[in-house]
């Protein structure tokens, strides 16, 4: 989708990147601090407290010494199953749950995760809802048994055993059980999967499962992590009064475990409903506490993490014999995984690609890496390390970091030492490392297309377990109430305009030295030619294969070297690219992005490569069940002619993308990609005037051409709804995925506020009546959920729904009956409303807390039509909603939730199931 009959004046030069300077990895690292104070409760418990005022939220991390390693024969899967009881399960003083409480409180994250070596529930809370959340976290650290039952456990068994049949069912998905049994002897701690096998979680028996909270889960086996708008007297305050009277559990002495070394190389053969073989080498390495873990870390990234890395270099830009390729180093605490994946190119000699990948890893070991590929591995990870830190909790922040460190290396500040290691890797260091490590005999993996090897499912009727007695509850006072919430303080938003009047719209973030811009372009997917779908993703990806004088390894160094990432994406509705950078590094950064915008080669062996590349995604999109669905849907609501009824990702067909041409590409860049057509978005701690002028060198003289640029075209009529449902056959699929998909009368720029609100009711969020239902009463799916999609010019709702193969016919029918009886006599209840109209005004102030979160604020109030003030008029809209108004917006969008259905699934299992409900059913082949 690009086609350019360039002019020269469309691509003017740009200041050289050899003449900017970048400031060095040293210097970044010392912006990586985070402060903290540490205590310790009489019972044992670790707390650590960081203060971060920067928005009125704390983010609270539990952290359990336990994880899958420490798992006995026959209980594998034993923590994750109870990270699952502890995060959706009743305690004894909070009977309805902790998520119901988390919602309305207006926590902007909360979940729980299990790895092999430590087990954790975390939320990020409005201050003034820290008591509350303090009490609800430790009522599930020393009062969870009590409100443990049969049921419950039942339910939670078969939530986990679909979340296994949901990893499972994806391409390659079984693969990883093959590399730990075969690295592993039996009986080694790290041999088993964390989420463990099904026979294990159907033995699992409510004492089991309450010996496993006595014998793991006493505070003195915890980490407590506050971080955020708190301090440590504040802090030793609550924890003693809501942590300080659970008494000390059973000392848990995590599981030891030694570097298994394979006596000889094992080369496995395996097999999967995949479209190309996959490659891979493994070896078992030392951990996270190890010297050599920076080193390892390096090693993996010069090799095949980075963009520039031998891997990418050797096999899939130059013989091109691969799509893809990676290479990671898994840092556990006792050891960790060091791996190498090659996707082989369809119809390959994959034979003679295995044998390439052991030359160049011998070769890379015995002379290991250059000063220059050090330089930028360590600028990369440190940058990385930069931009993680700026939220204070979630998934990674500061209290991951700090909880990690606490809890492996008994050490808060562990980081430091990360840090450290990694300004101290060296070419020899690596090399030692490698010819340490990586020089003993290798796990070799083969997964080449065909029917997959048997599935062990769950047992079809387990045994009736034997009646456990109830255990008594504890009483506790009362859960405090929340506080009084402060109102959102959004930043205000800035204007400008470059020389050549591109509008530059701005928020300043001063939370860390990072700086956001993202050049968005008024095109997106809708933009592609109806024949020639595919055009914009390639022309997307050859950006940055040749930009100006620079080919793609060139360009990838000089990413590598400023600690930025340039980045092209598009969604339906808009082409972006996008840059993160070290503010310090901006100017030359920005001189890179500027070049791959404005400069692309279009060189035809770089066509040919991503053209290659874009088939084989397509055909891994096709053995996708996700993919899949994503493909089926958007045609069968919108219908072909409209611009929206293509599938979303982008793709294309193989007949679409063959046929693309230099000149399709070059025109499409110079329709679409040009400087009347976009607009600048910024967020960044440096003020607006600086930025403006640093852009303006940059991009500031870009012209675009004399010919008008693209308009995209709406006016195809969106076919009459007739429900039906597609099945998609895709045998041996252990679990079907469920799309229900219909357009709504109306679109991105008109308010969707109070529908959206109405939505949480029955389709959005864990609390959801379908996710509700569906998953924690009937246990028949890992998590579910409807939403209305953000497309500008018409809006579809989607319903994702991945349910076990032998429900899915029931599931189908279950999503029909909550949505005809929502839109009839069974619409928001006063409960419901109370708990989102607090849930989205309480949120508020805690919403934008990075720099991510503001240009996403940014931009969806320029692709919407909303104000500025946007964010700050909503808290009182909500407040003002009623009953009423919410089941009116609901009934008057939904109708009669005409629904398509498109369901992928083995049809030999799930066809019989699916003719049942008296709707149509056409199949169709995966395609």
């Amino acid at each position: 989708m690009r086609r350019a009959a360039l002019l020269a004046a469309v691509f003017l030069a740009v200041t050289p990147w050899q003449a900017q300077a970048q400031v060095p990895a040293s210097e970044l690292a010392r912006s990586v601090d985070i402060p903290f104070e540490e205590f310790t409760l009489d019972n044992g418990l670790r707390v650590v407290v960081h203060t971060d005022r920067k928005a009125p939220v704390v983010a609270i991390h539990a952290w359990y010494n336990v994880g899958s390693k420490d798992e006995p024969q026959g209980q594998t899967g034993f923590a994750h199953l109870f990270e699952h009881i502890g995060l959706f399960n009743p305690t004894e003083n909070v009977p309805g749950g902790l998520m119901e409480p988390l919602r309305a409180m207006g926590a902007t994250d909360w979940n729980g995760t299990t790895w092999f070596d430590r087990t954790n529930f975390f939320q990020t809370v409005p201050t003034s809802a820290v008591e509350q959340a303090l009490y609800m976290e430790s009522d599930r650290m020393g009062h969870l048994l009590g409100a443990l039952s049969q049921e419950r456990l039942d339910n939670q068994r078969g939530v986990v055993q679909n979340e296994k049949r949901q990893g499972d069912n994806q391409p390659y998905g079984l693969v990883y059980y093959t590399v730990l049994e075969t690295l592993f002897p039996e009986g080694h701690p790290y041999r088993h999967s964390t989420i463990g096998s099904m026979a294990d979680l159907d033995a699992a028996s409510l004492e089991d499962l309450r010996q496993w909270h006595r014998d793991n889960y006493g505070p003195n086996n915890a980490v407590l992590v506050l971080a955020g708008d708190i301090d440590v007297a504040t802090a030793r305050t609550l924890v003693n009064r809501y942590f300080g009277h659970i008494p000390r559990g059973a000392q848990n002495e995590p599981a030891q475990a030694d570097i298994p070394t394979l006596p000889a190389r094992v080369d496995k053969l395996l097999h999967d409903r995949v479209p190309n073989t996959q490659l891979s080498r493994t070896w078992v390495v030392p951990g996270l506490l190890s010297e050599e873990a920076a080193s390892l870390d390096i090693a993996a990234s010069v090799f095949g993490g980075l963009a520039s890395s031998r891997l990418d270099n050797a096999l899939v830009r130059g013989e091109e014999t691969a799509t893809s390729v990676s290479s990671s180093y898994q840092a556990f605490q006792r050891l960790g995984m060091f791996d190498l994946d090659v996707n082989v190119k369809p119809g390959g000699d994959a034979d003679a690609v295995s044998a390439r990948l052991d030359q160049l890893l011998a070769d890379y070991i015995a002379n290991g890496p250059t000063q220059a590929e050090v330089e930028r591995a360590v600028t990369r990870r440190i940058s990385g390390t930069l931009q993680a830190l700026e939220p204070t909790g979630g998934f990674g922040g500061k209290a991951v970091t700090l909880a990690e460190g606490e809890l492996y290396a008994d050490d808060p500040g562990f980081y430091r030492r990360q840090l450290a290691a990694y300004g101290a890797v060296t070419p020899a260091s690596v090399k030692a490392a490698m010819q340490r490590w990586l020089t003993r005999p290798t796990l070799a993996i083969r997964v080449e297309p065909g029917e997959r090897e048997a599935y062990v499912e769950a047992a079809d009727n387990r045994p009736a377990p034997a009646p456990a007695a109830p255990l008594p509850i504890t009483p506790r006072a009362p859960m405090p109430a929340v506080g009084e919430m402060r109102p959102l303080a959004f930043p205000t938003t800035e204007r400008a305009r470059l020389s050549n009047g591109i509008e530059v719209v701005y928020l300043r973030s001063t939370t860390v030295p990072i700086t956001r811009v993202a050049v968005e372009f008024d095109a997106g997917l809708a933009a592609d030619p109806a024949d020639e779908l595919g055009t914009q993703t390639l022309m997307l990806g050859l950006l940055k294969e040749a930009a100006g004088d620079r080919d793609a390894a060139q360009i990838a160094e000089r990413e590598e070297q400023l600690g930025a990432s340039v980045s092209t994406g598009a969604s339906m509705d808009r082409t972006v690219v996008s840059l993160t950078s070290p503010t310090a590094n901006l100017d030359p950064s920005l001189a890179l992005l500027g070049d791959v915008i404005r400069r692309p080669a279009f060189r035809p062996a770089d066509i040919e490569r991503r053209r290659a590349q874009q088939l084989a995604t397509i055909a891994q999109e096709r053995s996708s069940p996700n993919g899949l669905a994503a493909r089926a849907w958007p045609a069968l609501v919108f219908g072909t002619e409209h611009p929206y009824g293509r599938p979303m990702s982008g793709l294309g067909s193989p007949d679409t993308v063959g046929a693309i041409s230099r000149e399709d590409l070059q025109a499409f860049h110079a329709n679409w990609i040009r400087p009347d057509t976009a607009q600048i978005f910024v967020v960044s701690d440096k003020p607006l005037s600086e930025i403006t002028a640093l852009l303006d060198a940059h991009l500031g003289q870009w012209v675009p051409s004399a010919t008008p640029h693209g308009v995209k075209n709406f006016d195809a009529a969106i076919p009459a709804a007739q429900p039906r449902i597609v099945l998609v056959d895709r045998p041996q699929s252990p679990q079907s995925i469920i799309v229900g998909a219909m357009v709504l009368p109306t679109t991105g720029h008109q308010d969707r506020v109070v529908f959206n609100a109405a939505n949480e009711a029955i389709g959005s969020g864990f609390l959801s009546r379908i996710n509700q239902d569906i998953r924690e009463t009937r246990g028949w799916s890992y998590g579910l959920g409807g939403n209305a999609a953000g497309l500008e010019h018409q809006v579809p709702y989607i319903i994702s729904a991945p349910v076990q193969s032998n429900r899915t016919g029931e599931s189908v029918q279950v999503l029909i009956d909550q949505y005809r009886a929502f839109l009839s006599d069974r619409g928001v209840s006063a409960a419901e409303r109370e708990r989102i109209v607090n849930a989205n005004v309480r949120q508020l102030p805690g919403q934008f807390e990075t720099s991510a979160a503001l240009m996403g604020a940014l931009r969806s109030m320029a692709l919407y039509g909303r104000p500025d003030d946007y964010w700050t008029t909503l808290a009182p809209r909500y407040e003002a909603l009623d009953q009423a108004a919410l089941d009116a917006e609901a009934r008057r969008l939904f109708g009669e939730a005409p629904f398509v259905w498109v369901v992928v699934g083995d049809a030999a299992t799930v066809r019989p199931q699916l003719e049942a409900l008296g709707l149509p059913v056409e199949v169709r082949a995966a395609q």
